[in-house]
Order: C-alpha cells, then sequence, then structure tokens
C-alpha cells in the first residue's frame, strides 16, 4: 500500500543548488526507507513535489490541491479517495511554513520542517499538527545573546528580513541582550522585493554607525544585493552574526568579496553524515529522469547548456547532452561534506516513517492508540492524518550520526547549533571553520563553548558606543541616548569605583579614604601637630628663643638687682614673673605631638597656671605703682598696707582660683582623645575632646578678666611722672595680650583640625612675648645701654613734660 509524503521547496529566478540537493535528499531518504526491510515492510512511501516559488499566495493554493487532490479544488472536499496522505515535508520559508501549517492544522495534517525556525511555530493551539527539525529561534537568539555576552560587545546593530522569521528574531534578540545591558545601535528591515534605495539606505546607516557588530535574521537570498552594495561602499571592519538561515549559504559570497565578510560568526545546525547520499547526488540525470523539469534545469544552470526544446538562435549556451559529470562541479549542489540542512531534511522524512512504524505497531511497547485496539491500516483509512500527528508526538529513533531524535511538547527538536567561522581559504574562497557549540540542553553557564584562538577576525571584535570606565570612574547616561553611551566622570570625594562600568561609586568605610585613583580604599592617616613638620618646627624654635631671651633677662635682672631700676619695680614680683613667662613658653611645647589623655589634663592645667601667674603678677605690680603715688601727704606709705606677703597671698588667691577652674571641669568630664573625621577628610585629625576644650576656653576667660582689670587699672595710672611710671608699659602689655587673644576667638573659630592647635600655641607664644617685650625690654634697654640713667636721683625726678 502506498503512502504519500509532500515535499515543498522554493526555486527563483536564478537556480537554487542547495534547496535541490535538499530535495534531493528527501527522494534519496524515501528510496532507502522503500529498501528497508524493517522500516514499514510492506508499505511504499512515494511523494509529490511542489514549487512555492517563495510566495505565500502560490504555496496555499499548492497545498489545497494537495489535500483536494484535484487542481480545481473544492475546500473541505477530498476527489481521489484512493490518496492517503502521510504528511508535508517543508517548507523552508518561516512565513510560507506559517500558511501552510494553517491550512494543515485545520484538517489535522502533520508537518514537519527542516528549515522554518520562526518562534510562533511552536505555538500547539494554532499550530498543532506542525513539527520540526530545526531549533526554534527562541533557542537561536538565546546563543547569539551568549555570544554578546562572552565577547563583552555593548553596541550593536541588527537587520531583519522583511517577515516574521525577520523580525520576531530581532524582537527575541533584543530583548535578551537588553537583560545583559546592550544596546541597539539601529535596526534596519530588509526588503523582500528589490529596492536599489532601500538597500543603499541600510549600507549608509552600516557604515556610518559606530557599532561594529551586525547581527542578520535573514534568509540568504535577500541578502545577496544588500552584500553586494556593501562592497560597492568598501564597507570593511564589520563583525557579521549570521542566524542559521545563511550561515552556510556558500553561494551568496563571490571569491571577490570574500575579504569583506571574513570573520563572521553564524550559527548553524550541527553537520551529519548521511551514507550514501554523496553517490546518489552525483548519479542522477535528466536522461533518466526525462519528464523532471527540475532536473533539465539544474543541468542546464550546472553546465550552462540548454536542452534542444529551449535553444534559440541568440542562445550562447551549447546543446545539452545529459553526458556531462557532476565530479568536476564544485557548486552548492556538490558540497556535501558538511551536511547540516540536508541532514534536517533527511530527518523529518525518517520522523514521519517512524511514526508510520510506531502508528501500526501500536507503540514500541505494544500500547493503543487512542485508548483503542489496534486497527488495521484500511480501516484507519479516514483518520490517519490525526493519528500520524499524535504518533509524531512520541516518536523517538536514531539518526545516521548516533543522535537520538525526538520532539519536545512543542513540536520542536532539542536545541543545538555549531558556531561557524568564515575565514580565507587558500583559494581565496570562504571556508566554514566550526570554532564552536552551543548546546540547550547543558546548564547555563556551559551552553556555550568558544575556541577564540581558532576564531578570526574582520578588524578588532571590539564593538562600543562608548569606551569603557575605568576603576575611579563611573559611567554618566547621556540625556537622549541610548544606555551605552555615555561619559565616564571621576568618582566623587571619599568615593571608589573598583571595577569598570561602574553605574554608581562605592563609599569607603569611616576610617579609610580613597587611594590616588579612587579605585580601593585605603586607611586615613593619622594628623596632628607633631615636631617634625615646618609647622612644628617653627613653635619649637620660636618657644625656645623666647626662653632663652626670658632667661637672659633674669640673668640681667639678677646681675644687676641691687641697682635702682630693678629695685624700684618690685624685685620679688619681677622675678616670679619672669618665673611664669618661661613656664608659659615651655608649655607651649606639650601641645605638640600625639595628643594623649595625659597630655591633654597638662595642656590645660600648665597654660591655665602659667598664664594666671603672670596676670597675677602684673596685677600686683600695677597696684603697687598706683598705690606707691597714692600718698596725699608727706611721709605718708601707703605701701605699709600692702606688704609683700599681701602681695603674695594676692597670687595665691587668684592663682588658687585657677586651679579650682581646672580641677572642676576635669573631674566633671572624662579626658579622652577623640578622632575629627570632618576637618581633613582625607586625615584623621586627633585632638583632645571637647570637654577639654571647654576648660581651655574657661580658663582663658578668667585670665582675661584679671587682664581687663589690670588694664583699666595700668591705663589709668599712665599719667604718673616718667621715670617711675611702669604702668605705661603694663598698658602697652596688656594691649597687646587683649588684642592676641580678643584675635585668638575668630581664629579658633574659623579653623578645624591641627591648625586649632596651631593657632592656640601662637595666641600662647605672641601673648606672652608681648609681656616680655613691653614690660622688661626697657629696663633692659636702660640697664644695658643707658646705664647713666640707672641712678637713684634720676628715678626721683619728676618729667618735665607732666603739668
Amino acid at each position: 500500500m502506498a503512502r504519500k509524503v509532500s515535499c515543498f521547496l522554493s526555486f527563483f529566478l536564478f537556480f537554487d543548488f542547495r534547496s535541490f540537493r535538499w530535495m534531493q535528499a528527501m527522494i534519496f531518504a524515501i528510496n532507502e526507507i522503500n529498501r528497508n526491510e524493517y522500516l514499514l515492510p510492506n508499505i511504499t512511501l512515494g511523494y509529490a513535489i511542489y514549487d512555492t516559488c517563495d510566495n505565500i499566495a502560490k504555496a496555499s493554493e499548492e497545498m489545497l490541491t494537495l489535500i483536494t487532490g484535484a487542481e480545481r479544488y473544492t475546500p473541505n472536499f477530498r476527489c481521489q479517495k484512493t490518496s492517503m496522505l502521510a504528511g508535508v515535508i517543508g517548507e523552508s520559508a518561516s512565513a510560507i511554513s506559517i500558511a501552510m501549517a494553517r491550512i494543515l492544522s485545520t484538517y489535522h495534517y502533520p508537518q514537519v520542517s527542516y528549515f522554518s525556525s520562526i518562534n510562533t511555530l511552536s505555538n500547539k493551539r494554532e499550530f498543532p499538527s506542525f513539527f520540526r527539525t530545526i531549533p526554534s529561534d527562541t533557542f537561536q537568539t538565546t546563543a547569539f545573546a551568549s555570544i554578546v555576552e562572552h565577547f563583552g560587545w555593548k553596541w550593536v546593530g541588527t537587520l531583519a528580513e522583511d517577515n516574521d522569521y525577520g523580525y520576531l528574531g530581532v524582537h527575541l534578540f533584543s530583548e535578551q541582550v537588553k537583560k545583559l545591558g546592550t544596546c541597539i545601535a539601529f535596526s534596519e528591515t530588509i526588503p523582500l522585493v528589490y529596492s536599489s534605495d532601500r538597500y543603499s539606505d541600510i549600507a549608509e546607516t552600516i557604515k556610518h554607525s559606530s557599532a561594529k557588530v551586525i547581527i542578520v535574521f535573514s534568509g540568504d537570498t535577500n541578502l545577496l544585493p544588500l552584500f553586494r552594495e556593501i562592497v560597492m561602499r568598501n564597507i570593511t571592519g564589520r563583525t557579521w552574526l549570521a542566524s542559521e538561515a545563511w550561515s552556510t549559504s556558500a553561494f551568496l559570497i563571490e571569491k571577490d568579496q570574500a575579504n569583506f565578510f571574513s570573520g563572521t560568526l553564524g550559527l548553524a545546525i550541527p553537520e551529519g553524515t548521511i551514507a550514501g547520499l554523496a553517490r546518489f547526488l552525483f548519479q542522477v540525470n535528466p536522461l533518466h529522469n526525462p519528464d523532471d523539469i527540475n532536473m533539465k534545469m539544474f543541468w542546464g544552470y550546472t553546465f550552462g547548456c540548454s536542452w534542444s526544446e529551449t535553444l534559440n538562435e541568440q542562445s550562447n549556451r551549447t546543446l545539452c547532452t545529459g553526458n556531462e559529470s557532476l565530479l568536476y562541479v564544485n557548486n552548492a549542489y556538490t558540497q556535501v561534506s558538511q551536511l547540516r540542512i540536508t541532514c534536517n531534511v533527511y530527518n523529518a522524512v525518517y520522523a514521519i516513517a517512524n511514526a508510520l512504524e510506531d502508528l501500526l505497531s501500536c507503540g514500541n511497547n505494544n500500547e493503543t492508540i487512542l485508548n483503542e485496539a489496534c486497527i488495521p491500516l484500511q480501516d484507519m483509512t479516514d483518520n490517519l492524518n490525526l493519528q500520524v500527528v499524535r504518533s509524531l508526538q512520541r516518536v523517538r529513533f536514531t539518526d545516521q550520526a548516533g543522535k537520538q531524535l525526538y520532539f519536545d511538547q512543542n513540536g520542536d527538536p532539542v536545541a543545538k547549533y555549531d558556531v561557524l567561522n568564515w575565514q580565507m581559504g587558500a583559494d581565496g574562497y570562504l571556508v566554514y571553520t566550526k570554532v564552536g557549540t552551543y548546546d540547550a540542553s547543558v546548564p547555563n553557564g556551559q551552553q556555550l563553548v568558544i575556541d577564540e584562538q581558532a576564531t578570526i577576525w574582520n578588524g578588532p571584535p571590539v564593538s562600543e558606543c562608548s569606551n569603557s570606565c575605568k576603576p575611579g570612574f563611573r559611567k554618566s547616561v547621556l540625556r537622549g541616548q541610548p544606555i551605552c553611551c555615555f561619559s565616564c566622570i571621576p568618582c566623587p570625594e571619599g568615593e571608589i569605583s573598583n571595577g569598570t562600568d561602574m553605574t554608581e561609586c562605592l563609599k569607603c568605610p569611616q576610617d579609610f579614604w580613597p587611594n590616588r585613583n579612587k579605585d580601593s580604599c585605603e586607611p586615613k592617616d593619622i594628623d596632628y601637630l607633631s615636631f617634625e613638620e615646618p609647622l612644628g618646627i617653627t613653635f619649637s624654635v620660636s618657644a625656645a628663643l623666647c626662653v632663652c631671651q626670658t632667661i637672659l633677662v633674669t640673668a640681667v635682672f639678677l646681675k644687676y638687682r641691687h641697682t635702682p631700676i630693678v629695685r624700684a619695680n618690685n624685685l620679688e614680683m619681677s622675678f616670679l614673673l619672669l618665673l611664669s613667662l618661661t613656664l608659659c613658653f615651655l608649655g607651649s611645647y606639650i601641645f605638640i605631638g600625639e595628643p594623649t589623655s595625659r597630655l591633654c589634663v597638662l595642656r590645660q592645667t600648665v597654660f591655665a597656671i602659667s598664664f594666671v601667674l603672670c596676670i597675677s603678677c602684673i596685677f600686683v605690680k600695677t597696684l603697687v605703682v598706683i598705690l606707691a603715688f597714692a600718698m596725699t601727704k608727706p611721709n605718708q606709705n601707703v605701701l605699709k598696707l600692702f606688704r609683700p606677703s599681701h602681695q603674695r597671698l594676692l597670687v595665691v588667691l587668684t592663682t588658687v582660683v585657677q586651679i579650682g577652674i581646672c580641677i572642676g571641669f576635669l573631674s566633671s568630664s572624662s579626658s579622652s582623645i577623640q578622632k575629627n573625621r570632618e576637618a581633613v577628610l582625607t586625615k584623621i585629625i586627633l585632638e583632645c575632646n571637647h570637654e577639654s576644650n571647654m576648660a581651655f576656653l574657661f580658663s582663658i576667660g578668667y585670665i582675661s578678666l584679671l587682664a581687663l582689670v589690670c588694664f583699666v587699672l595700668a591705663f589709668l595710672a599712665r599719667n604718673l611722672p616718667d621715670n617711675f611710671n611702669e604702668a605705661k608699659f603694663i598698658t602697652f602689655s596688656l594691649l597687646v595680650f587683649v588684642i592676641v587673644w580678643v584675635s585668638f576667638i575668630p581664629g579658633y573659630i574659623s579653623t578645624s583640625g591641627k591648625y586649632v592647635t596651631a593657632v592656640e600655641i601662637f595666641a600662647i607664644l605672641s601673648s606672652a612675648a608681648g609681656l616680655l617685650v613691653c614690660i622688661f625690654f626697657p629696663k633692659c634697654y636702660i640697664i644695658l645701654l643707658k646705664p647713666s640713667k640707672n641712678s637713684k636721683s634720676n628715678l626721683t625726678g619728676r618729667s618735665h613734660h607732666v603739668k
């Protein structure tokens, strides 16, 4: 009993040698099955071949003719009752397969495509009887996305054939790479009808785009005019990603065009072998099939000849004899070293044959079909098509390559691809070198394998809208541009980026700061006013000079302590004042160096006591001057009421008050070191805590109060006789003292970090030096340089300027 398998192929204005090879492979498979005594014994498979002319309307018309059995068909009627259509093989173009599948699914006829990969056909609700031996585009786009991710391409262009295959392929690919952060630079449509303007526009877009990687979802024939335009415009340095529809189309690229498209990466169906097919292909001859017009057309295009019935006087072709040999022909038909789609055609025929075998044997395990007992073939003629569809859903067989073939719930096979690289051969033609694989059945992360060392590129395999941002920079998206187009801006202070193309910078931990390149965090430097730095050295030298001057003044006063000018200015208080000034100068050293809790206490204590001792001595000296000139009657000595013991007691009392202030503040608060991280962002400043600073400020307040009282008294005594008037020098010294400490307040508030300590030291040194210079230097001047004035007679006289 004969069963018919129909094949739908497309031939174009030129002869498609590859499609003709597919047709011959189907015939070879059917003949091989008919000779197989184990597969479908006593069953003969026949076939009918239809040319769709790459036209949906033509394909639909031929489909209705096939189903009804008449060229003048009436839908829903079958004229040939004896014809049993087992299945349809085809089509290659996805758009035509969709049109065929809608008709075949309506009548439950099985359809197995070998080349239609559009993912729409996986919808079993819409196309319940459609199967295919080529993976769905869903897997192909995932494989392309994996390749883009593997090479780190972020800026790519896409070309889509003007049909569902192209549109859906680009759409699925765009959705996949969007998740990877890759942007589409341009997306152009390849027309199905020749249009020189459109090809020119597409080529111009490719030429001026910064995208160097172009993914193309298209059939091979529609790419031919575009590729010619690419060559004519000399567009090189592009990496083309070819979908399986044209990744192995050898006839597309001519020898003089090969260098433009070398380096192309393409996905292809894994190659296989078909024993005996090559011999079968080389044995075909139009003399064996005189009624086969396709065979005569093939022969004419292959050898450039014409048959007698088509030969005319104007033709330059020779007459075909049929004795020409295919052994010396090199075209797509004779290239059988890498069979890919041809194997799909071969497996499609065997899928239907195995489905029939499984159906007739009631399943591999003698199971029933449709829950019914096995029915003889002649008894189920009316619903054979539906039975084959259900059997195809469960069919499982091993092809000649040893691979197990079966269909999943969507009618798709297991997705496996070879990654091909177009490379220049020794003869100048392109050869397809396998450089990797993609297997959707393995776990994620292991699906794509590419040998980069074996891959040849057409220019550097780089495609970016913007150069990658190095560590230390972050991406800033340009307004109105895709996210892949950005500028690189440095990370702000205190933040780093330790990777490329980071969108946000990372803040360093609290006690860390970015390094110079802002690509890692380093511990902040610990900083304080040290003896080694220039500012610390300056203060140290200044304090040492002031101490030396104080010692020299003390030595002068000791040497000349019996002279009138020294004795007349309260010798005891003078020496005590010099001692307190020495303590002030030496106390500045405590403010230099790494602060500790004990040093913080010592700083405030030494400063407070030494300065209050200075002002107390000056206060006593001022009172002595005023009381000395407060006598209103002869022989009246007011100083008897303010004896030296009283003077010492006053100094002690004023000093004890300051000691009480220090003890009160330091005992009520913890003395500790705090880390100042705000003063200098790149450093940690070690300083005394705020409680110690408050004690320092209150000490200054008390000293300032004493200085103010002393200044007022000295100011009131400024008009006393010049020769006896120490109040004038005290007034100037306290004026300098007050000016220094009044200036200290804004300086103290406006500075931060270790410079606060520097301001304190400067105020201490300058105010103490002011007291030393204004009070003691004039006396030293008279003692050392004007000794004639250092006499009792000169000191007891009155100034002539006093009225």
